[in-house]
Formats: C-alpha cells, sequence, structure tokens
C-alpha cells in the first residue's frame, strides 16, 4: 500500500540503517584485543546488549547522563559475567569504544539500494539520539552522508525521541510539513510512537521480529520499504 504526498523521510540511524549489534560486536573485539580484556566475547555481548538498551531507555527518560550510560552499561556487564575489570580500566573502554565504533561500517542489506531507489524523489533526513561526534563519523565512514540533506541529534535538539520537541526540530531544519513526512525506525517507543503523536506517519523497521500492534506499518525487510514508497 503506498503512502501517498510525502515529501520528507527522516531515518533513525543505529539499527536501522548503520547496524549498530554487528559494529559494535567488532569494535569491543578490538578494544578487548588491546587492553588484553581476557573474556569471552559471546557471553560478554549476551548479556550487553539487553543492558545496553535498558540504559538508553533511561537516557532517552533523562534519568541518566551520557557519562553514566557509558561507564554503567559496561559496569554491570562486566559484572554479569563476573569479570573483575577495575573502574580505570572501564572508563579508558569506554572511551575507546566511541573511538573505535565508527570505524566499522557495516549497514543493513539493501541500505544503499533503498536510498538510491528513494533520492530522486524525496528529501531524506536522519533523526538520532546517539552522541554527535560519533554519529557524523559513522556516516561519513559508512558513506551514507550524501544521502541525507539534514541531521539532527539529540543533542543539537536538547531533547531525545520520542519527545515531540526533536521531531519539531527536525521539521523546522528540514523545512519540511509534518503532514507530509514519515519517519523510520526501529525503536517502537523512540521513533515511531514518537513520530506518530507528533503528527507524522511512521514505519518501524522491525527487523527483531517484535509483537506489534497490527496497526502500526512495519517492515522486516529495508527492500521491502518500496511497497509503501
Amino acid at each position: 500500500m503506498k503512502i501517498n504526498g510525502i515529501t520528507d523521510i527522516f531515518f533513525d540511524l543505529d539499527h536501522t540503517l548503520w547496524d549498530f549489534d554487528k559494529n559494535s560486536a567488532l569494535a569491543f573485539q578490538k578494544i578487548f584485543n588491546t587492553h588484553n580484556i581476557d573474556v569471552d566475547i559471546h557471553d560478554f555481548l549476551k548479556v550487553y546488549e539487553p543492558i545496553n538498551l535498558s540504559y538508553w531507555k533511561l537516557y532517552r527518560e533523562d534519568q541518566i547522563d551520557k557519562e553514566s550510560l557509558r561507564y554503567r552499561r559496561l559496569k554491570e556487564s562486566f559484572d554479569a559475567i563476573n569479570a573483575i575489570i577495575h573502574d580505570d580500566i572501564i572508563n579508558q573502554l569506554a572511551i575507546d569504544y566511541i573511538v573505535s565504533l565508527p570505524t566499522f561500517n557495516h549497514l543493513f542489506d539493501g541500505t544503499f539500494d533503498l536510498l538510491n531507489y528513494l533520492q530522486p524523489h524525496y528529501k531524506m533526513h536522519i533523526i538520532t539520539n546517539g552522541f554527535q561526534e560519533a554519529q557524523d563519523k559513522k556516516m561519513e565512514q559508512s558513506k551514507i552522508s550524501k544521502y541525507f540533506k539534514t541531521v539532527t541529534n539529540s543533542e543539537l535538539a536538547g531533547v531525545k525521541k520520542p519527545n515531540p520537541i526533536i521531531f519539531d526540530y527536525a521539521i523546522n531544519k528540514a523545512e519540511a510539513d509534518k503532514s507530509k513526512s514519515l519517519m523510520i525506525g526501529d525503536n517502537l517507543e523512540a521513533d515511531v510512537l514518537g513520530a506518530l503523536n507528533f503528527g507524522m506517519d511512521a514505519i518501524c523497521f522491525n527487523y527483531h521480529g517484535l509483537k506489534i500492534d497490527s496497526s502500526i506499518k512495519q517492515v522486516t525487510n529495508l527492500m521491502d520499504l518500496k511497497a509503501f514508497l
């Protein structure tokens, strides 16, 4: 079912175009090797990934700051696998992780095909809760910056998705009309419900196969978006 009248498409970045989990695993392997951290990477990632998501939820809700997020997600993950890592090492790992993460450039399958398909017909933009210094590098290194007219991050807007202020900020920056705009992202709360509550249409990139309300538009593969656009 085609969505008519759309002029501007706003994408989330992490977990939507940029394959966060794959790139994160590679970054952790690199910094663990550098610091001689003797833990099984698979055991670590198994606990880290849900812990990281829980801390990002706290960060979105302004219950923790950036520094706490970076430290506590690592500390709690090491504790969960009974790895004794001193705080000074955890703090250095947190720094090195942010530096290393954008050097890996895996995108979800179909990203370039989709962007090339959409570019002649729509203006495209990014709305991300990620940290500005990392997000800019991710887009540059993965060679997708050229597709997007504007990039809005939560540090610029002063609030995080799903707060309507960040969507309003992005719409104004893009000089777009929210009634003619579409949000595409993986996070039901932050991306999809945030956009819908603001008055934008939205599609969930439900690659993780979560059970969501059938009234919400969703795809499990990026190229399936062509059915809507």
